[in-house]
């Protein structure tokens, strides 16, 4: 029997923006009837919003474990090898990227699944392009440590590498700790630094802005409390 496919669904970075998303990926998502996902209720959301034709009490969705995502993925990949398609979708963007779904994409390789992914909108990368520094040469970190002794240690060591390869280095926080990465950028980066902001990326609230830490210093900020955010820095 051929295998069914294994589909990487995009999402929309937040409320209202589901414009972002090419029609494909709308008609995709509304011929799928079984569902990998992060959470259950954020999924069901997102595709009522899509307005598909099926009731949505009817579609299947596996939830993966949030301490061990590789738990259960041979249960919810069962169905596939019967020839049934199944779509993967993270909590927002595009899945495999800062998402434990590439575990379910390792798998589908490891089995001879065919995997197709789909065009849709990545905060990493509209971050990067939005922020006019290198992208000929750059690294997503994903989120740094928590502590501040060890944030800043990391701030400092992204710093290095940028200078000595001339590279974008990108990296995310929890938003209710954006403002305290924020000081520590500005506190302990050097001045020359170039540091883009790029919050609520494609949401009507979109606040992007790239400057040097000296100059960021001279700046309002805006808050940015509990709003998604991307951070980039290029030493120069």
């Amino acid at each position: 029997m051929q295998k069914g496919k294994l589909f990487l669904i995009p999402i929309s970075l937040g409320d209202d923006s589901n414009h972002t998303l090419p029609q494909y990926v709308i008609d995709q998502i509304h011929a799928l009837d079984t569902f990998i996902v992060e959470r259950t209720r954020t999924a069901r959301r997102f595709i009522s919003s899509t307005k598909p034709s099926k009731n949505i009490q009817d579609l299947i969705f596996h939830e993966l474990d949030k301490r061990d995502p590789r738990n259960g993925i041979k249960e919810f990949m069962k169905d596939i090898h019967q020839g049934k398609n199944i779509g993967l979708m993270s909590e927002a963007g595009c899945p495999g990227i800062a998402d434990p779904g590439a575990f379910i994409v390792e798998y589908a390789h490891e089995n001879n699944i065919d995997v197709v992914p789909m065009v849709g909108p990545s905060s990493i990368l509209l971050a990067l392009i939005a922020s006019g520094m290198n992208g000929q040469n750059f690294s997503f970190n994903g989120y740094l440590p928590v502590k501040t002794p060890d944030r800043i240690k990391a701030l400092k060591r992204l710093e290095q590498i940028s200078a000595k390869n001339r590279s974008t280095q990108i990296f995310m926080e929890t938003p209710y700790r954006n403002m305290s990465m924020i000081k520590d950028v500005l506190t302990h980066l050097s001045p020359q630094t170039k540091f883009c902001i790029a919050a609520d990326i494609t949401l009507d609230t979109e606040y992007i802005k790239t400057l040097s830490v000296s100059d960021w210093k001279k700046e309002n900020l805006e808050d940015l409390h509990k709003r998604p955010a991307v951070f980039v820095i290029q030493s120069r």
